[in-house]
């Protein structure tokens, strides 16, 4: 068992050995103990699909939509999601690292045991995602993005780009945003109820205060 932790976080990953992997380029209904380079399924309509105990490096799954299914103890590297619709989607004990999910949609997706390390996430619509375990983001971009009645509790996000991240009806209580750039975060002050942040953040919180609460403060 693979663990890492992040802030106080500690998260379950995957120990994938790539020579118990079968090579594989087309997409199945159901992959299990894949190894999978560079291929191309983007635009794809997946219906129920799985991915379990594989590896997807340079993948392109841009434009695709991906109803229900579940990915279950993979790794997926430098991987295209650009403009993916992901429904319903159960991601559990995976590692994304270095993967774009810019302009991508995920409505209803379950995450657990989730790390997401050098990923963009800029103008990215998060619909009613959960945490229902230990989830991080580490070092990713999630500028310009929705985040809309999601419940994400206790998740660390750490040394990330915020700015012009719109937040509405979100439970965030006990996440870590220590290191993240909040400059330009635009929320109500209530879904930043429990938050975990470092002194240096404070007067951009405190900017957010102002704006949130209309209040004038003069240069004398």
């Amino acid at each position: 068992m693979r663990t890492t932790t992040i802030g106080d976080v500690r998260i379950l990953l995957p120990d994938l050995d790539p020579g118990d992997l079968d090579s594989v380029t087309d997409l199945a209904d159901n992959l299990t103990e894949a190894l999978v380079e560079g291929a191309s399924w983007r635009g794809a309509q997946l219906d129920d699909n799985s991915i379990r105990g594989s590896r997807i490096s340079g993948g392109d799954l841009s434009g695709s939509t991906w109803e229900a299914g579940s990915i279950y103890g993979c790794e997926i590297t430098r991987t295209d999601f650009s403009g993916a619709t992901l429904t319903g989607l159960t991601v559990e004990r995976c590692a994304f690292t270095g993967s774009r999910f810019t302009g991508a949609r995920l409505t209803g997706v379950r995450l657990k045991d989730v790390l997401f390390d050098g990923c963009r996430f800029d103008y990215a619509t998060f619909r009613r995602v959960s945490a229902a375990g230990s989830v991080a983001f580490t070092d990713c971009t999630l500028t310009h993005g929705t985040w809309s009645t999601c419940r994400l509790p206790r998740i660390a996000l750490r040394s990330c780009d915020l700015a012009g991240l719109e937040l509405d009806s979100c439970k965030l209580d006990g996440a870590d945003l220590r290191g993240s750039r909040i400059h330009g975060l635009k929320t109500p002050l209530e879904n930043l109820s429990g938050v975990t942040l470092a002194e240096h953040q404070l007067p951009d919180l405190t900017r957010l205060a102002v704006d949130a609460l209309g209040l004038t403060v003069p240069n004398d």
